[in-house]
Order: structure tokens, then sequence, then C-alpha cells
């Protein structure tokens, strides 16, 4: 059984949290959602709709967002931008076919936190959004200019 509960890593919203012990190599959940072609995924990013992506294929997305009982958009990963001394992932994602699983690398005592890993590519990608929205706010902002 799975709950979401604030998360334990500072700054990262909801979390995922097991009631009971998972064993090493099970699954803990299907990452589910709405599966789109990349085109679709693209463009409910330009139109901020994104977030809850997972990459299937070059041709297939899953978005999550539209489902939130899907719970498995609420894993988080222990090695992005706030993190928890000590605290390191104890899931990976696997693909099967069109399907996504979390899957338990080590074994989870109850109580703990999903976490699992995102992937380079995302927190680079995360970054670049990072820097274009400040350089945004920053043009946004009234300029500051002295009257005599």
């Amino acid at each position: 059984m799975l709950y979401i509960k604030p998360s334990d890593l500072p700054n990262s919203g909801k979390g995922l949290f097991t009631k009971a012990p998972i064993k090493r190599g099970k699954d803990v959940i299907e990452y589910k959602g709405e599966i789109i072609p990349w085109s679709e995924c693209l463009e409910r990013e330009e139109k901020g709709k994104g977030g809850y992506f997972m990459y299937v294929s070059s041709k297939y997305c899953i978005d999550a967002r539209p489902t939130k009982e899907h719970m498995a958009r609420y894993a988080n990963d222990a090695k992005g931008f706030t993190k928890k001394e000590g605290v390191k992932n104890n899931s990976f994602y696997e693909m099967r076919g069109k399907r996504v699983f979390i899957v338990a690398r080590k074994n989870i005592p109850e109580g703990s936190e999903i976490l699992v890993g995102y992937g380079k590519e995302y927190w680079d990608t995360m970054k670049v959004q990072l820097k274009k929205n400040r350089k945004v706010s920053n043009l946004a902002k009234p300029s500051k200019k002295r009257t005599a």
C-alpha cells in the first residue's frame, strides 16, 4: 500500500510513501497516465501543462498530470535540486513496452519515501528551463529610473 504526504526532501512538494515493506526487485507501482505522441507532449509543455511527462519512446510519452489518482507521479528524486544528506534513491524506472514501472532497487522499509532517479537529461533540461524563466522574469520587472 502506498500513500501521499509531504516529501522528506526539502522544497519537493508531495512524496510517495509505503505503508508496508517492499522487497528488492519488486514492482512498487506502475507509472500511469495518458499515453500521447511526443508532438502532443511538446504542445502541452509549451502551454505550461507539463511536469509529469514520462519518456516511453521516441514516439510516445505518458502524461500523468491529468490523472492525480495515479500516485507514481509523486515519487521524487533524491538527486534533484534539493538534497537531504544521506538520502539516496531506493528505486528505478523500468520500461516494459509502453508501460513504465517503479521497481525497488533495495529493500524499502515501511514508512519510507519512494525515491527514483529522473536521470541526468531531466535535470539538465530543468536547469535550462530555470535559466529561461529567470531571464523572462527579469525582463518583466520594471526598471528603476531615478527622477531628478
